[in-house]
């Protein structure tokens, strides 16, 4: 199942399976064209607590989970849960957070292969020298999404 709503960041699509939200697909993500559309109890719930996040009224998502991938890359998204709203880490804390601490550029295909993004906060992963670096949607994107979150680091003064 999936279902679409026009919100503040663009047209966005959040997917279910098997009683949990499986995919968020922001504005840019190809989305398959097999699927289901039906606006499901669950996904009502997620696209009410992303509208109040967008609004700034949430800081955590309580709506179940169930990402698919490597048990790497499920590793690093339980981490990037940890990640507070309003701060970030960067891929290497993520990296050594996972046990892997030369691991930085494998966070960062994970974190580029994350199917449930702002729920599962991969905007909030930086460059350790604190860059913003690489996000799916465009940096234009990630930049939104901190601001929203009151981040005020490095590479957001101009915005």
């Amino acid at each position: 199942m999936i279902f679409f709503r026009e919100t503040s960041i663009g047209k966005i699509g959040i997917a279910e399976k098997g009683a949990c939200i499986s995919h968020v697909y922001l504005p840019t993500d190809n989305v398959p064209q097999d699927i289901e559309l039906n606006e499901t109890p669950l996904i009502k719930q997620a696209f009410e607590q992303l509208e109040l996040y967008l609004s700034g009224q949430l800081k955590e998502f309580t709506v179940p989970l169930r990402p698919v991938g490597t048990t790497f890359m499920k590793s690093v998204w339980q981490k990037l849960l940890d990640v507070p709203y309003g701060q970030t880490a960067s891929y290497k804390d993520i990296a050594i957070a996972v046990e892997n601490p030369r691991g930085a550029r494998a966070v960062g295909l994970a974190n580029n292969r994350n199917p449930i993004p702002i729920i599962i906060p991969c905007h909030r992963i930086i460059g350790s020298n604190g860059d913003l670096v690489g996000y799916g949607a465009g940096l234009d994107m990630k930049i939104k999404l901190l601001s929203l979150e009151g981040y005020r680091g490095k590479g957001m003064d101009s915005f």
